[in-house]
Formats: C-alpha cells, structure tokens, sequence
C-alpha cells in the first residue's frame, strides 16, 4: 500500500469490466494507477472465471495494484441467462457497494459503463455521494444496432428509463468523443437540465506505447500491415482482408500481423474464404504488456468498425496506441472523432464508403502516407494531443477535484488531515 495522506472520504470505481482483462489494464488501471497517488481509491471490479484462473497472471496483477495503493475488491461475473447474471451481478455488488461506502467514508462514485451506473444512481439516491457516469459509448443504442433488441423490447424501453435518469442525475457525464456530446445535447430531456460534460478518449500509456523508427530495418522486411484486437462485434474483418487482397496486388510480399485471442479458428476461416495464403497472416496471442513490442514491427494499422449510430460515442483503444507508436492507420468514417483525429492530423487514411474502388484507393493512399519521412513524428504528436495518458488523468483530477469538495482543494484537504 502508498504511504500518501488518507484524506477525509475516498474514491469508489466500480468497473463491470474485468481488470485482468486487457480492456481493464490499458483503460482501468493506467487511469487509477496514477490517480491514487492523490485520492483513495476502491475499486470494484467484476472478473471473468477464466481469467480469475490464470494464478500466475493474478498473483502478479494483485501485487501491482496493492504497489498502487489501491483497494481492490474483485466479485465474479456471471454471464448466463444474460438479464438474470446481471441482476444477480448487480444484487452482490450494492451490498458490497453499501457496505465499502459506509466503511471507507466514500464521497465520490465513479462508475464505467451502464451496468454499474445502476450502482451509482442508487448510492448517490441513498447517501447523497457524487456521482461519475463515464458512459464510454451509447450501450444501449449499440445493443439495437447488433440487434440484440428491438425498440419495442421491454428491456430496451427499461435501459433507455435507466440512461436518462443516469444522464439527468450524474453530477459529471464523461463521453469518449465530442460527436457522442454533440448528440446527448439533442436529447429533448437535457434541453433545460444539461449536465456536465466532459470529453476524455480512451487514453494510452505512452510511455509504453512510443516509436521505435528503424527505417533500415523498415528496408529491408517485407511491408507489414497490423490488426489488434477482436475480429467480430463492432469489427468489419472482412473489409480489412480485402483490403488486404488489394495491398497483396501492389506489394506481393506484404503481410499481415494480426494480435488476437481466442478466434484464431475464425481467423483462419476467414483467411481461407478470401483465398489468402496463410504464409503471408501471422497470428499471435499476447499479454498486455507485449503488444506495444509486436507493434513495433507494423508499417501501417488497420480496422474498421460498423459506422452504425450507437458508434458516434464511440473512440478505439487501438488507436492511441498505432499512434503513439508512430504508425498511421487506415480505418472508416462515422465512428466518433476518429475522421478529424486522422485527417486533420495526417496521421491515416480514412474509408468514407465499402466498395472495390474506395478501398483500393484507400490503400494507395496509406502506402503513399507511410513513405512520408514525417509520418511518424506527426501520429506521435497526435497521440500526445489527444490520447496522452498524463492528460486523460489530468482530465480525471480536475473532475475528482471539484466534485470532492468545490470550496476546499485537495492541497488544504491535506494539509487539514496533517494538522
């Protein structure tokens, strides 16, 4: 545990996110690891049995944040029948909210996503606490967009009842993108009871994600396209292997670096589909920790998401990370930021339509932008200027700060706990 001062009430994050799950170390604990060095934190999370049973992988997570100072309190997730496990989830985690709330003097929730947000309207109805809602995406509308409800659906009609007492009730609303902000304030229920909004995209450390230019090595290997992370969902794999096929028309020795887990078996359906050889894919499972090294090696990124409307609120993890490596993306309108991100900056290519032209353009112009001398220092700035984790926890102090207590800083908090 940190030595730093106990300060008179402390922080509590609920995540229904896992934080041995990769989403959970790059978007979780990189933010706490560096507030707790000012604010108490607890935090809540909901583990996965799988990883929860990677021992080695646990004990080694526990240590880190124990060297964080922060009080981690891990309930398992449940996942089937689908409402039911959540109701279950949510039942479990109010007790142990209560109780941490009580025990601990917690004056601020802050909550990631919607189901969790469940927690923080009902502690903020109970105990009057302040109340966080980091929405990271419009959950519900993504639902009706994968078509997993309908409009007419009994649930859709509850969680929509849910998002508007979260958004009229939260004391700061954080969005990832500014085109998710600029929706919400159309939302006839918030023309005369606005809440707070703040942006703050899903940051990157970039201090372990930064370049590593060797454009000798570049030389001398064949061009190596990258692919991170999930290839279904939100995810148009099969746009990224045809794009694929028209780089492979340009540069026959190219490849393509895929970092995934567990949908290698789909992977390779896929790959077998478009008549691509498996010799020019290499597909690799690693931790965390390693991805930013096998990015290293990438000349370009690629992925495209479902420009579907629930993905306005949206912002790619991913991205930050190319970027803050030096490496220029080629990806597709209507998802958040992203559009102005990369071609203000010059930092990618952006698809505006899915067709054989389009896309054989787009690859033209990603390879013309990654022999661009500056490229690379251009992505770098771009990734300090909008995905700096440094600026994210900033975003995130000046938040805890005036929601804490409005008339008295942290500083003479402190020096009162002293005295």
């Amino acid at each position: 545990m940190s030595d730093k001062p106990a300060l008179n009430s402390g922080v509590l994050y609920i995540s229904y996110d896992g934080l041995l799950e990769p989403l959970g170390q790059s978007q979780v604990f990189q933010y706490l690891n560096q507030l707790a060095k000012e604010y108490p934190i607890t935090l809540v999370t909901y583990e996965k049995p799988e990883d929860w049973a990677k021992t080695k992988e646990r004990n080694v997570f526990i240590e880190k944040v124990r060297a964080a100072g922060i009080r981690w309190i891990p309930l398992r997730y449940h996942q089937r029948p689908t409402a039911p496990a959540t109701a279950y989830d949510l039942a479990v985690g109010f007790l142990v909210c209560i109780y941490l709330v009580i025990r601990y003097r917690i004056k601020l929730v802050h909550v990631r996503s919607y189901v969790p947000a469940v927690l923080g309207l009902l502690l903020k109805h109970i105990f009057g606490v302040r109340f966080i809602f980091d929405m990271r995406g419009f959950w519900v509308d993504e639902r009706i967009d994968a078509e997993i409800w309908t409009e007419n659906s009994r649930l859709y009609k509850i969680a929509k009842w849910f998002e508007r007492q979260f958004l009229t009730h939260a004391d700061v609303v954080v969005s990832l993108t500014h085109a998710g902000v600029k929706v919400m304030q159309k939302f006839p229920y918030l023309q005369e009871n606005t809440p707070r909004f703040e942006v703050i995209p899903t940051c990157t450390n970039l201090e372990i994600f930064y370049p590593r230019f060797n454009i000798q090595n570049r030389q001398d290997r064949p061009f190596t396209l990258g692919y991170v992370g999930s290839v279904g969902g939100w995810y148009l794999f099969d746009i990224v292997l045809e794009c694929l096929k028209e780089l492979l028309e340009i540069r026959p020795n190219a490849r393509l670096l895929i970092l995934n887990r567990n949908q290698g078996d789909y992977i390779r359906n896929r790959l077998n589909f478009y008549g691509i050889n498996e010799h020019l894919v290499e597909l690799k499972t690693v931790f965390y920790n390693q991805v930013a090294e096998e990015m290293h090696q990438m000349d370009a990124g690629i992925f495209f998401i479902k420009p579907v409307f629930s993905k306005q609120a949206s912002a790619a993890t991913k991205l930050g990370e190319f970027l803050g490596c030096g490496i220029p993306c080629l990806s597709n309108d209507g998802v958040g930021d992203m559009t102005e991100i990369l071609e203000e900056n010059k930092a990618g290519v952006i698809l505006r339509e899915f067709g054989p032209q389009a896309q054989i353009l787009a690859v033209q112009q990603l390879l013309q932008l990654v022999e661009d001398p500056r490229v690379g220092d251009r992505c770098v700035a771009t990734a300090h200027r909008y995905f700096s984790l440094e600026q994210g926890v900033k975003s995130y102090n000046q938040i805890y700060q005036s929601l804490y207590n409005p008339t008295f800083s942290i500083e003479e908090e402190l020096n009162h706990e002293k005295n």
